[in-house]
């Protein structure tokens, strides 16, 4: 079966430190895999400094945008933002980011499929996991919130990384996978449902 062009979109995660310490690693992976999406790449590692300091990017525009997102979170809690200042914030929150990845191995993971993107970050939810729609996996599996990870000093344990947008997927795919290391020369039965044209005459 010749899969459609729009059937190989490729979103990266890495599932982080704590879940693999809490040992449900088996549960986050099914909920992708009943979704649909094709699994064709994954790895246990330990992260480098230098991995993650590529991952998460240390330009002054980034940071300044994500210290403005942080901001919006702490006057919508009623926090006092008089001396905010969203460069050392962004700065902050990207250190944080590069301890909490570094801390303990990960599962590195690259999933494919029609909309995969956009749709896995839906199956995972807020970034403040407790914030979150009921059913999504941070709600489901975690209490975490921005406020609480901002009153221990900490980077909020939102459990899983993916991918935001095409663009982001490729880049972030070099930093974690080789082309070798991923294998997408298997078919589903899930692919053929969804992807080929002829299945639902395959009795006649």
């Amino acid at each position: 079966m010749k899969r459609p062009k729009i059937a190989l979109e490729r979103s990266l995660l890495l599932i982080k430190p704590d879940v693999l310490q809490r040992q449900i690693v088996g549960e986050i992976l099914s909920r992708f895999e009943r979704k649909g999406f094709k699994i064709i790449g994954l790895k246990m590692l330990n992260a480098t400094k230098e991995q993650v300091g590529d991952h998460y990017i240390n330009e002054e525009s980034y940071l300044i945008e994500t210290g403005e997102k942080a901001k919006k979170g702490a006057i919508a809690r009623g926090e006092d933002v008089t001396n905010w200042n969203s460069l050392e914030k962004g700065k902050i929150i990207r250190q944080r980011n590069i301890d909490y990845l570094t801390c303990g191995p990960i599962v590195a993971m690259v999933l494919e499929g029609f909309g995969v993107i956009a749709q896995v970050r839906k199956v995972l939810g807020s970034t403040s996991p407790a914030d979150g729609d009921v059913g999504t996996i941070r709600d489901d599996y975690s209490l975490d919130t921005y406020a609480l990870a901002d009153y221990v000093s900490r980077s909020t344990r939102t459990m899983l990384h993916a991918s935001d947008s095409v663009e982001n997927a490729e880049r972030e795919l070099k930093i974690w996978f080789k082309e070798k290391e991923l294998c997408n020369n298997y078919e589903t039965g899930v692919e053929k449902i969804f992807y080929d044209e002829g299945w639902d005459h395959l009795g006649e």
